[in-house]
């Protein structure tokens, strides 16, 4: 006879409360941690302090009384994916034989960049996808990142990352979606959408504040006042949940003033689930839980972190059971904790559990597969080839030098990122995340460099490559061929950025923060040496943050960025150059002037901008936030506002007529902001409310319409509320934050109106 929480037909909730009963205080306590098979024996961190916290216990013991997760079946070592598929369904049948109650773990992953796992797509980096300004294509690539984990039987993935960027210094921002909020939104929303479709539980990280850490130090305190963190910290989370349908949340590793996120109840219980009426799982980032004793010290215990994280609102904890397990059994033991917190978390746990049918009678975690599993098929290509091609930014073209002619003799390609296919992969790439720490394997995956590509993309054109110097060792051995090969030639393409990794031992990636924005290395002599030769020099560069580029904005022939593009990257970059490829990408982050600008977003209210003498110090950048040129031109007129007044819970339609002027064709990114002038607290000088791109032909002309509704023009006013006030409000339609086509001005009327969670939160735009 089937037990009723085993039984599909029975109501999910029924399910829950039957199965619940049945369990004892350490059954319930398994659901809520997690095992990470084969850890002991990885060398190296892909976690932080993992060799610090890594338990050496076999899996036999880990899951005696149950297990809630299994943590990275696939991304711990190089496996074969119909290996690891096997691999995955061995465990499960362990636990499910073995175990007393015989419920199967969520396994789970991570798949910022692509699943990580060997021989799986590598695409590009989320600080690429935002510059796409494209949700629909970054939901289809999350839709094939799911259904790869999918097919492996893999059941949550640990992304999107919707940390809004707040300073560039810090190592994460290739993870991010850049520095405004509604661009992280709508996204991240899409990225969700995408895995969720393909039944991954998508988890969003790093809730909340963890990328305004002070100095831009990974793990840093916060210092935020309550304001910047309601109206651009929180607002992709929130979107993401209500209109993307995420159904995990992961903790912020950091403390804002001062409250670590891990055992903060007003974030993760009274915000996320009485105000947003979450209903998901919130897990917690690796021994982010054990930090909150040795990091954070406000716990003594083990068993104390786990109740205070446990009270706070945290289902879940990842990657191992450290403070869920026995610790915290001690507490409930003893009345210190009330074993209703266990219930609570629980329940949580057991409901994605039934949602995925692994507590259906007749689950089967038999994946493995008779033949090979393709990772990494055309279709997958395809998508991280399109989203590589338009997350490319032509920053700068003075003399139309790009595209390169026809009859280019010869090409001088110089720098340590033109010859190396890894350049072009994020820090959670498989190659450069698990990769490192076992040496004697291959990427798993095809993946052209830059000169490979190049010599594809110009057959006819004679290349000379040269290193020059490493990315980021103090080299310079290097320089005099280099400088020598770009006095040979026609041309010279400089390409020079990152190489991804993980705690120090690169440049850009978690825990890889920089002291400024300065090319790594001895990168910015290697440009300043080729820049003096008589060879026009044009500078590429592919990173994972923005580098200060304002010594060569007016003295290279072309400058273009690329944000780790991923396998694609090479002949992406490569048709950019020789104009194959129209470049339509733009910026999620600005390029500062210099390197000590920081920090310097585009949302900020006027003091944070160039206040004409009120300081020495001006932090305009060399290319503002939403820059991006294109190898055509296009025009702007026909505005229109449906109405000039509206009332503080009205709408308005705002469009204009944009035309291909050149003799190509292009897509342009049409971009909404908006300013308040006069408010009751300073407001950013400009916000982006709205975008859209549009594919035009040479010669054609379309109409793109907005329709804003006026809570998308709501702030957190002096009482901490978010209201829409009436008043003035100028409406901007352009090609970037600064260079603004289009001007109109709406009035908003009516009493001031306070907003909460059921607002709008989107801004449709349809093409006519």
């Amino acid at each position: 006879m089937t037990t009723p929480w085993a039984d599909p037909a029975c109501p999910r909730d029924d399910r829950v409360e039957a199965l619940l009963a049945e369990m004892t205080l350490e059954e319930k306590l398994a659901q809520l941690g997690s095992a990470w098979p084969g850890v002991e024996r990885v060398s190296g961190n892909v976690a932080p302090m993992q060799d610090v916290f890594a338990r050496h216990t076999d899996f036999t013991e880990a899951r005696k009384d149950g297990l809630g997760h299994l943590t990275r079946p696939f991304g711990t070592k190089p496996v074969e994916p119909s290996e690891g598929a096997r691999q995955l369904t061995s465990l499960q049948r362990e636990l499910m034989d073995s175990t007393r109650l015989g419920i199967p773990a969520i396994a789970h992953e991570e798949c910022l960049t692509g699943f990580t796992a060997h021989h799986a797509s590598v695409f590009p980096t989320p600080l690429s996808w935002a510059a796409s300004f494209n949700p629909e294509l970054v939901e289809r690539m999350a839709n094939a990142i799911g259904t790869s984990m999918r097919q492996v039987g893999v059941h949550q993935g640990l992304s999107p990352v919707l940390d809004v960027v707040r300073d560039y210094r810090w190592g994460r921002v290739e993870e991010t979606l850049g520095e405004d909020p509604y661009l992280v939104a709508t996204t991240g929303t899409a990225y969700v959408r995408g895995l969720e479709s393909a039944g991954i539980i998508a988890t969003l990280k790093h809730f909340a504040g963890y990328s305004a850490s002070k100095a831009a130090r990974n793990h840093a305190p916060v210092s935020m006042g309550p304001r910047e963190f309601a109206d651009v910290i929180l607002p992709p989370f929130e979107t993401a949940i209500r209109e993307g349908g995420a159904r995990s949340v992961m903790n912020s590793y950091a403390d804002v003033d001062g409250m670590p996120a891990g055992a903060d109840p007003s974030l993760l219980t009274q915000l996320l689930r009485e105000e947003w009426e979450f209903e998901g799982t919130v897990v917690s980032d690796y021994w982010s839980i054990a930090f909150l004793r040795t990091m954070h010290r406000i716990a003594a215990t083990e068993g104390e972190a786990g109740a205070r994280a446990l009270t706070a609102g945290i289902d879940v904890e990842l990657p191992d059971s450290l403070c869920y397990g026995e610790p915290l059994a001690e507490l409930v033991r003893e009345g210190a904790v009330s074993e209703d917190l266990v219930d609570r978390a629980v329940r949580r746990v057991l409901r994605q559990k039934t949602e995925l049918g692994l507590l259906d009678a007749d689950f089967d975690p038999g994946i493995a597969p008779e033949g090979p599993i393709d990772l990494d098929p055309p279709a997958h290509r395809a998508i991280a080839r399109e989203l590589a091609e338009q997350g490319i930014v032509l920053l700068d073209n003075p003399d139309g030098n790009l595209p390169l002619a026809a009859d280019t003799g010869s090409i001088a390609l110089i720098g340590p990122c033109a010859d190396d296919a890894n350049a072009f992969f994020g820090c959670y790439s498989f190659p450069n995340h698990v990769l490192p720490h076992h040496p004697g394997h291959d990427n798993g995956i095809e993946a052209r460099t830059l000169l490979d590509a190049l010599a594809t993309e110009l057959p006819g054109t004679r290349i000379a490559y040269e290193q020059g110097c490493p990315v980021k060792d103090i080299d310079r051995s290097g320089f005099d061929a280099a400088v020598e090969a770009a006095r040979r030639a026609d041309a010279c393409i400089a390409v020079v950025g990152d190489r991804a990794a993980l705690f120090g031992l690169g440049t850009s990636g978690e825990g890889c923060d920089a002291e400024d924005l300065s090319l790594p290395g001895v990168q910015d002599e290697l440009v300043e040496a080729l820049l003096a030769t008589d060879t026009p020099v044009v500078l590429l560069v592919v990173s994972g943050r923005p580098y200060a580029l304002g010594a060569y904005a007016d003295r290279a022939a072309a400058v273009v960025q690329a944000f780790f593009p991923g396998e694609e990257g090479g002949p992406a970059l490569a048709g950019v150059l020789s104009g194959r490829i129209n470049p339509s990408g733009k910026l999620p982050v600005q390029i500062p002037r210099t390197a000590g600008a920081q920090p310097g977003t585009y949302l900020h209210a006027p003091l944070g901008g160039n206040t004409q003498g009120v300081s020495n110090l001006d932090p305009t950048p060399a290319y503002p936030f939403g820059h991006g040129l294109s190898y055509t031109a296009f025009a702007y007129d026909g505005f229109e506002l449906s109405a000039e007044e509206i009332s503080t819970d009205g709408e308005v339609e705002i469009s204009c007529l944009v035309r291909n002027t050149g003799d190509l064709p292009g897509s342009e990114v049409v971009q909404l902001y908006t300013a308040d002038p006069i408010a009751q607290l300073p407001r950013p000088v400009t916000q982006l409310t709205g975008f859209a791109r549009v594919l035009l032909a040479p010669g054609e002309r379309r109409r793109v319409t907005f329709r804003l509704h006026a809570d998308r023009l709501a702030y957190t006013g002096p009482e901490l509320h978010r209201i829409v006030e009436p008043g003035e409000i100028t409406v901007m339609l352009g090609t970037s934050s600064t260079d603004i086509r289009l001007t109109g001005t709406l009035h908003l009327t009516g009493p001031t109106r306070r907003v909460g969670h059921a607002r709008v939160l989107h801004t449709p735009a349809r093409i006519g």
